[in-house]
């Protein structure tokens, strides 16, 4: 019996490749290529399955010009690069890896947020390049974490996690933004309150932004609304890039609107807008919250325990995802 075949669209930890090797005829990309849709196409032709990142767009382009695909499995939670109602029309199972970066993104989210509000990137670069030769009573005075307004944009997985650790571990007061409130039980432990979203920005004294990327959400944060943001507030970004409007930011930061900020992920990434690149009071990162190495390892098993299934004729560990819930 003829094997299926796969592609692995980029290059992934041995272990899982080899996993995937026994089920099916596979195609890597050891060289870790970013190829263009032309080219994924291609490398997709006679292809029942594929294994994504959150780069390669799977579009109503691709899916029409690949007749054979039947799965397409990403390790990633967010899936914004794939046309899930276009697969969906077509009978392609789509999946991807929520639950297992949980913890390990709000603990890098939580870290951003410290070092933003504590200066850690901008002392240490004052102090790689010499500059530092002595000490005063106003030298880097940032903003304290502990017994301050911890707001969350997005109440998800993630955002609970963030919660849980302002609340139990630094005594924050939680207000929290979603499109449908959590259950009582859910918000009682740590003590969190909806509040509305003009109510979130105008009171929060640091924001984390863990909000799933589209059409709805795109510059859901843009000038006018970190001007409702307190001049001493940060703002951290862990969600997608385009939620927050960077040139908008940038420009906040650099006017002293907004206090400071952290950003892990970017619109357009990996290009990064150049007047973020030229504001002190900002943290950057190149899209690393999940980056821990059990963490990504999980990712990559899950989602290649589902494309197992999905092309052997189990069930995968986490249900296709529907159109609905784009």
């Amino acid at each position: 019996m003829t094997r299926p075949a796969v592609l692995i669209a980029r290059r992934i930890f041995p272990a899982v490749a080899e996993r995937l090797a026994a089920h099916f005829d596979v195609e890597t990309n050891d060289a870790d290529t970013l190829w263009s849709r032309e080219e994924l196409i291609q490398r997709l032709q006679g292809k029942q399955g594929v294994f994504v990142t959150t780069g390669e767009p799977i579009d109503a382009t691709l899916i029409a010009a690949c007749p054979d695909l039947k799965a397409v499995c990403s390790m990633a939670v967010g899936y914004n690069n794939i046309d899930v109602t276009a697969c969906r029309a077509r009978g392609i199972a789509v999946t991807n890896a929520p639950d297992v970066l949980t913890e390990t993104t709000a603990d890098f989210g939580f870290a951003l947020m410290m070092a933003a509000a504590r200066r850690i990137t901008e002392s240490e670069h004052f102090l790689r390049r010499g500059a530092w030769t002595k000490w005063a009573p106003d030298f880097f005075v940032g903003a304290d974490i502990h017994g301050t307004t911890l707001g969350i944009l997005g109440m998800g997985r993630i955002g609970q996690a963030i919660a849980r650790r302002g609340a139990l571990g630094f005594s924050m007061n939680v207000l929290y933004h979603n499109r449908s409130r959590l259950a009582p039980a859910s918000e009682a432990p740590i003590g969190a309150r909806w509040v509305d979203k003009a109510t979130l920005l105008a009171e929060s004294d640091h924001l984390v932004i863990v909000v799933p990327y589209g059409p709805a959400s795109h510059h859901l944060i843009a000038a006018a609304d970190l001007a409702l943001m307190k001049p001493t507030a940060t703002l951290t970004n862990i969600a997608r890039g385009g939620v927050v409007d960077d040139a908008a930011l940038a420009m906040a930061l650099r006017s002293g609107r907004l206090g400071a900020a952290a950003l892990d992920v970017f619109e357009g990434e990996p290009a990064v807008h150049p007047a973020l690149l030229d504001v002190p009071n900002v943290v950057l990162t190149p899209h690393i919250a999940s980056a821990s190495l059990p963490t990504r390892l999980a990712m990559a098993h899950l989602a290649a325990d589902n494309l197992i299934a999905l092309l052997t004729g189990g069930t995968p560990r986490t249900p296709p995802l529907e159109p609905t819930t784009c």
